[in-house]
C-alpha cells in the first residue's frame, strides 16, 4: 500500500515513501534526531487574564443559540469566537490552566462533549486538539476544537476518495485491508477494536494512527472510552521518547454517507525548540493539510499599492 525508496548519503540514510493509494508523501532521514533540539517541556506561569479559566470562561466565552454552554464534568463546551470553520465549538478540557498529566475521565468528558456539539452542525466533523505552543496552542489551558465544513478537509477528501476507488476497485473495505497490514507489522502498537499504529507514511514526527470500526460521528460515542484510553497511551509514548507537545485530530465521514470510509485519530508529536513561542502550525496545517491564513490576498495587495502612492 506505499513504496519506500532509499538512499545512502555520506551522512546516513534516507528514505522516499509515498502512499499509493492517497499520493501522500514524505521523506524520513532519521540522522536529523541525532541533532537533539528538544527541550523538556515548559508551563508558562498563569499570569492572569486567561480566558479559559473559571472566573472568565462562563462570563467572557461566547454560548450556543439556546443561550447555554455544554457541561460535562470539569469541561466547558461554547463556539469558537474565532471560526475558522462554518461550524467551529471549543471545549475547555480542565478546570487547572496548566495540566501536564490528564485523567481518562477528563479525556472522555471533552470528547463526548465535542461530540453533543458537533452532532448540531451537519457537515463533515473532525475533533482536534493542539497541546502546548510549540503545537499552535494559541492558549496553555487544555482544550479541544471542533470543526465541521460542508466540504471535507484535504485529508479527509483524499481519504474518502480512496476508500471509494479501492472497494471499487478490489471488491472490500480498504480499511480493513490496511488494519490486517498494520496488524502484522514492525509498525503496529496495541489495539483491536481501535487498532493503533505508526503511519507508514507519516505527515508529522511519529504520526500515530487509531482506526475505528467506524465512519461516522453519529456512531461515536460509544467509543469516546477506549479512544480516550488510546489517545492516553500515545501521550505517554510521546513522553518517553521525550516530547511532550502534540497534535491529534479524529476524522469523520458526513453523517448518512457511505464511501467506505473508517474514522480514525491522527496524533503527531511537535519538537519544541523554543518553549517561549507559539507556531503558526497546528492540526489543520499539520493534520488536515489546509493552512489557515488571516490576510486576504487581495488586501495585501491593496495595502502595498497604497503604500506606495
Amino acid at each position: 500500500m506505499f513504496s519506500v525508496r532509499e538512499v545512502v548519503t555520506s551522512r546516513g540514510m534516507l528514505q522516499y515513501r509515498t502512499e499509493h493509494i492517497t499520493g501522500l508523501m514524505c521523506r524520513i532521514s532519521p540522522d536529523r534526531l541525532k541533532r537533539q533540539i528538544d527541550q523538556s517541556v515548559f508551563l508558562p506561569p498563569n499570569t492572569g487574564g486567561c480566558p479559559f479559566c473559571r472566573d472568565a470562561v462562563m462570563t467572557v466565552t461566547p454560548t450556543f443559540p439556546d443561550g447555554n454552554r455544554i457541561i460535562r464534568g470539569e469541561s466547558v463546551t461554547f463556539p469558537n469566537l474565532f471560526p475558522f470553520g462554518e461550524g467551529h465549538v471549543v471545549t475547555v478540557m480542565t478546570r487547572e490552566h496548566a495540566v501536564v498529566t490528564f485523567s481518562r475521565q477528563q479525556v472522555v468528558d471533552a470528547l463526548l462533549s465535542q461530540i453533543e456539539a458537533l452532532r448540531r452542525i451537519d457537515g463533515y466533523p473532525s475533533i482536534n486538539w493542539n497541546f502546548l505552543p510549540s503545537a499552535g496552542a494559541s492558549l496553555i489551558h487544555p482544550h479541544m476544537q471542533g470543526l465541521s465544513d460542508s466540504h471535507p478537509s484535504r485529508i479527509v477528501d483524499l481519504s474518502l476518495d480512496a476508500s471509494e476507488q479501492y472497494r471499487k476497485k478490489q471488491g472490500r473495505n480498504y480499511w480493513d485491508a490496511v488494519r490486517e497490514q498494520e496488524r502484522s507489522s514492525d509498525r503496529y502498537l496495541f489495539g483491536d477494536e481501535i487498532l493503533w499504529a505508526a503511519h507508514a507514511v507519516p505527515v508529522g514526527e511519529r504520526e500515530v494512527r487509531g482506526i475505528l470500526p467506524i465512519s461516522t460521528l453519529d456512531e461515536m460515542e460509544g467509543y469516546a472510552d477506549l479512544m480516550a484510553r488510546g489517545i492516553l497511551e500515545i501521550i505517554s509514548l510521546y513522553r518517553e521518547l521525550g516530547t511532550h507537545a502534540f497534535n491529534m485530530s479524529i476524522f469523520f465521514d458526513k453523517s448518512g454517507n457511505d464511501h467506505g470510509f473508517r474514522a480514525f485519530c491522527s496524533m503527531i508529536s511537535r519538537i519544541n525548540p523554543n518553549p517561549f513561542s507559539t507556531s503558526d502550525s497546528a492540526f489543520m496545517e499539520r493534520l488536515h493539510l489546509e493552512p489557515v491564513i488571516m490576510t486576504l490576498p487581495e488586501d495585501l495587495g491593496k495595502f502595498y499599492k497604497k503604500e506606495k502612492k
